[in-house]
């Protein structure tokens, strides 16, 4: 549309503007912005018009493509055609109603924001003022928009003065994930799931804690498995928990079971017996047996704090050996930092960190590799001792034995950190 000569508005500046017929006959004010988001969700496809007669307002449609372009001191938009009575459908985005005030998440800034104005701009044939469209450019989240807001029913002139002395803070419209609510106040949503997905899981719960509890539990039921999994586990645990408790078992269990089982206990044991109980019921047998040995413990002790997902092979193994195993592990291989040794009966006997595999030749013994200096602690252990631990060996990680000296689980730094942070 290269042919099409842009002259920019914004929508606090048409709400509310008289529409009149060639004659100069009144066809009512500009209620709302009508976007079709099943044809064109960059345009707006025409005005809602309400006009007051016999004492009943009543709301008519205008195409854009029926309006005049409005010249800057303008203060009334131009009609040739007569308005439709207005049907609402599920298909239209409403701008005033679903956009304006409300809160958006900036995908691209990784934060929720809340919507002051919207930027248009009308598109204009060469040597016509007949308009060939309405885009939408970008929404305002910054005291430019609100200003404008702020002015409605001053001049065009005097608030553009006005507005144009705040900074621009605004978001292009192809990045905006809306959160709306249709009549019935039901939670909808726009949100570009490949977008949201390629967000870091701490950036989504960020998002989650700024949200009120039915857009919260609207963007959480729309996220993967793998994706709501690590966003539950960066959210503090009353959070975690009512998440939890807005989904049905089945749900909840596919989620429960791409977590860390360590995490995964520590989230359950917050649950009533019963909720616990059912969400387990729906979980694969070994993934429920993880988490049912770990609920055993105490949430404080280093039973309660470790994961089971840990790389082991045995003492006589080889650094090709070793990669093979990693290659099949199916936990989080970025928790991965050391993969232990173990002798007869499963017993740790040495430790290798991941550097020293990936330098090593393939058929090195990793008996050569293994710091022989074992740093463990016990099923019992409390925080603190654990936290020490960390501290005094400067560790990536530490092995948690039971009373036999067999590996049960292993404690990641990360995990210690949290617990610190929740003291």
């Amino acid at each position: 549309m290269s042919d099409l000569i842009p002259v920019p508005t914004s929508a606090s500046t048409l709400l509310g503007m008289r529409v009149v017929d060639s004659a100069g006959h009144p066809c009512g004010r500009v209620t709302e912005f009508a976007v079709d988001l099943s044809r064109d969700a960059t345009h707006i496809a025409g005005f809602v018009l309400g006009l007051r007669s016999k004492g009943k307002m009543r709301s008519t449609f205008l195409p854009v493509d029926q309006v005049l372009v409005p010249r800057r001191a303008d203060k009334v938009l131009r009609t040739g055609s007569k308005p439709t009575p207005y049907t609402e459908t599920d298909d239209l985005l409403l701008l005033d109603r679903d956009l304006l005030d409300q809160q958006i998440i900036d995908v691209d800034g990784r934060k929720v924001v809340r919507v002051n104005d919207v930027n248009l701009t009308w598109e204009r044939a060469d040597q016509s003022d007949e308009a060939k469209g309405l885009r939408i450019d970008e929404v305002e989240v910054g005291l430019r928009g609100a200003s404008r807001r702020l002015l409605k029913g001053v001049s065009a002139q005097a608030v553009e003065a006005v507005s144009s002395k705040f900074p621009s803070r605004a978001i292009p419209w192809d990045f905006v994930d809306l959160i709306d609510r249709d009549p019935a106040r039901r939670v909808r949503l726009r949100i570009e799931q490949d977008k949201l997905s390629r967000m870091h899981p701490s950036d989504i719960a960020a998002i989650l804690e700024e949200l009120a509890p039915a857009e919260r539990e609207a963007i959480f039921t729309s996220l993967p498995e793998e994706t709501a999994a690590e966003t539950l586990e960066e959210v503090e645990p009353k959070m975690q928990k009512a998440l939890l408790q807005g989904l049905d078992s089945e749900r909840a269990a596919d989620i429960i079971e791409e977590m860390d089982p360590g995490a995964a206990a520590d989230l359950l044991s917050e649950l009533s017996d019963e909720e616990s109980e059912a969400i387990l019921e729906e979980m694969e047998p070994e993934e429920r047996q993880d988490v049912e040995d770990l609920l055993e413990f105490s949430a404080n002790s280093a039973a309660g704090r470790m994961t089971t997902d840990f790389v082991g092979v045995a003492l006589g193994a080889t650094v090709a050996d070793a990669i093979e195993v990693l290659r099949a592990f199916d936990g989080d291989a970025d928790t991965i930092t050391e993969i232990y040794l173990t002798g007869e009966e499963e017993h740790l006997k040495g430790v290798v960190a991941l550097p020293r595999l990936l330098l090593a030749a393939p058929d090195k013994s990793l008996a050569e590799l293994s710091e022989w200096r074992i740093v463990s602690c016990t099923l019992k252990a409390s925080d603190n001792e654990v936290a020490e631990l960390f501290d005094k060996y400067n560790l990536r990680s530490l092995p948690v034995v039971d009373h036999h000296g067999h590996i049960a689980g292993v404690i990641h730094a990360e995990q210690v950190i949290a617990q610190l942070r929740e003291g």
